[in-house]
Order: structure tokens, then C-alpha cells, then sequence
């Protein structure tokens, strides 16, 4: 075992984690071959089958189940050790993976990253943009920005503020289309709306002092809410989108608001998301700590 380096360890829990020999390489970009090699150099040295190969994929043995727990601990264990040396740096340094949506990442991460550099010039941001939930373990994702009222028992949370809703439509349309102004004359517009999220497909209002769902069936749809907020922008129709995107645009005369005063924005917390073991490491907090400041400044200079 004396021959196992700390980047054995780390290999090995990839590819438990990732299920193929393919996904490891392709993240560490190097040949499949060479991950095969040191896996099985890694069986070898610990003397014992560790993963069953089949053409159904890869399968942990028993021996295999216990190594990886082992693995995970011991990785972990030298991140808080390296942490403890970064820690008494003066500067944190290192990569951060950052998963986000696509709104979240142009419209709160995008404008915030050149007051982090300047703070922290060590420190490397790689964006992970979709719209679809990542498994943070699986992907290697440090902190994953996350609009949500639940979150999973394994992680560790720190919330940045919250994200509301508001239904809009660019200065061209409404000057072709009128704007509705009742719920139910949206029947007679063209809308857009979300192909993957339908959920987001019932627009809330508060009419009269009781809430009611109108179902928006869009004219346009599409799965990336970026592409839904530009399709608004050029016209096409009424979108629902977050506050954080249309609120400014409407400052800067690019879009009109749609039924304002009856439109519940339904605002949901924003929260950073992370392993428990990731936020001790000073690259991670330093990240915390300036997007929590930086979006709170940001809401109240807008607001």
C-alpha cells in the first residue's frame, strides 16, 4: 500500500463515482488506456479485485466498496490539510468549479467576476452553465448555485438571496400588440415559454385577493431560460423571467413589465451549494463570502 500516491486515491473515486474508465479520462484528458493501467496497478497493490468489468459497466466488489470509503476520507483529509496551509497564505488560490444555470450565471456570476479577480487574483473560475440540476459529487462541481426551497441532506447550504418571477414583453411588441390587462386576455398573445421546466408554465397572479394559476401554453418555447429571456427581448412574445434579468432590462428601456401590479413573483432562495468537507477550504469560502456581499450590494443598489 506504501506505493498507493494521493492521486491514486482520487483516480479511484472518479471512476467509482463516474461509472466508466471513458468519463474519467475524458476529465482528466488522458487516454482511456492510461486510467485502465492505474487501475489496475491499483488492484495490483492493494492485492484484491476491486471493480467488476462487464459490458454493462463498471460494478464495485465488497473490497471495492470498502477502498473507495477509504478513498473518499483520506482525500478529504488532505483537502483540510491543504486548507489548513492555504489558510495561513495570504492570498486563497486554486480552480473553483461553479455549476449554474444559464440566467444565474450571465446575469448574477457574469457581472461579479471582475471585482473577484481583483480581490482574490489567485483564484480560477470554471463555469459550469445548464439548466439542468448536476450531481456535484459526480461532475467534480465545488459549488453549485441553486434556486430551491429543498435541498439534499448530504450538502451544505449558504443562502445569497432570492429570485422572483414577473411576466414581460420588449418595447416593440407592446407597441405591435398592446399589452394584456387582465390574465385571461394572455389568450390573445403570443407567449414564451419553458420546454423543460414547465412547471414554470403556470403564471401565479393575485387577482381580487385570490391567487390563481393561468396556464401559458407559448407560442414559442425553449429549454434554456438565456434563449427565453433573449426571445422576449427580440419581440416575439410575453415571457416570464426572473427578476434579476427583466427588472434591470426595464430600467434600461429594453423591456416593459406585463400586468405588474397583479403578478406574484413567488420568490424562491437562492442558495450555494456544496459537499460539507468543500466550504473549510479557503479558495471555497473566499467564493462564499464575496458572492454573498456582492449579491446583497447588487440587489440593494438596483431595488
Amino acid at each position: 500500500m506504501d506505493s498507493l500516491a494521493f492521486d491514486d486515491l482520487k483516480l479511484f473515486a472518479r471512476v467509482a463515482t463516474l461509472g466508466t474508465l471513458s468519463a474519467v479520462a475524458r476529465e482528466r484528458d488522458v487516454p482511456v488506456s492510461q486510467v485502465s493501467r492505474a487501475l489496475s496497478r491499483i488492484e495490483k497493490t492493494c492485492g484484491a479485485r476491486l471493480i467488476h468489468r462487464s459490458t454493462h459497466g463498471l460494478a464495485l466488489t465488497a473490497e471495492g466498496s470498502t477502498f473507495l470509503e477509504y478513498c473518499r476520507r483520506l482525500t478529504g483529509t488532505l483537502d483540510e490539510l491543504a486548507g489548513e496551509f492555504a489558510r495561513k497564505a495570504a492570498e486563497p488560490s486554486g480552480r473553483v468549479r461553479v455549476a449554474a444555470s444559464t440566467v444565474i450565471a450571465k446575469y448574477l456570476l457574469l457581472p461579479s467576476l471582475a471585482g473577484l479577480h481583483e480581490r482574490h487574483p489567485r483564484l480560477q473560475i470554471d463555469l459550469e452553465v445548464s439548466d439542468r440540476l448536476v450531481d456535484l459529487a459526480r461532475e467534480g462541481i465545488d459549488i453549485a448555485i441553486r434556486t430551491t426551497r429543498t435541498l439534499p441532506e448530504t450538502m451544505v447550504a449558504r443562502p445569497l438571496g432570492q429570485l422572483g418571477r414577473a411576466l414581460y414583453a420588449a418595447p416593440a411588441y407592446a407597441a405591435r400588440a398592446g399589452l394584456p390587462q387582465r390574465p385571461e386576455e394572455l389568450a390573445q398573445h403570443r407567449l414564451v415559454t419553458n420546454s423543460a421546466a414547465t412547471h414554470l408554465n403556470a403564471w401565479p397572479f393575485v387577482v381580487d385577493g385570490r391567487t390563481l394559476h393561468w396556464p401559458a401554453d407559448g407560442d414559442w418555447r425553449t429549454n434554456d431560460t438565456g434563449l427565453a429571456a433573449d426571445m422576449v427581448l427580440d419581440g416575439l412574445g410575453i415571457g416570464r423571467l426572473a427578476a434579476l434579468i427583466g427588472d434591470p432590462l426595464v430600467r434600461a428601456g429594453r423591456l416593459v413589465p406585463v400586468l405588474p401590479a397583479l403578478v406574484d413573483p413567488q420568490p424562491v432562495p437562492i442558495h450555494a451549494v456544496m459537499a460539507g468537507a468543500r466550504q473549510r477550504l479557503p479558495k471555497i469560502r473566499a467564493c462564499l463570502d464575496w458572492w454573498g456581499s456582492w449579491f446583497a450590494h447588487d440587489r440593494a443598489t438596483s431595488s
